[in-house]
């Protein structure tokens, strides 16, 4: 896990850089998790092939648990009057439980 500080606040030059290597890497997760679908779902890919690839989701998954993790620890936890201004929440009511 790593944390990342700035005195500059969301938008600061770091926490952008930041924002853009994980929009990278889950980019990356996307491209491993399609290709590990053509390789999963064909009942004749070599053995090696198939644990390369399962490395591969292995280390694709670290990083999106990992960048879940961040970017959760970031969301701020709401007091408990800030709970009434429900309704102007961005979801849709019927999303909001």
């Amino acid at each position: 896990m790593c944390f990342l500080s700035t005195d500059g606040g969301p938008r600061s030059f770091v926490s952008r850089l930041a924002d853009d290597v994980e929009d990278v890497q889950l980019e990356m997760a996307s491209d491993v998790q399609e290709a590990a679908e053509k390789v999963l779902t064909d009942p004749m890919s070599p053995h090696a092939e198939v644990r390369y690839t399962a490395i591969r989701l292995t280390e694709s998954l670290r990083e999106v648990l990992r960048i879940a993790e961040s970017r959760g620890a970031r969301i701020p936890v709401p007091d408990d009057g800030d709970r009434e201004g429900d309704e102007e929440s961005p979801l849709p009511a019927e999303d909001r439980r």
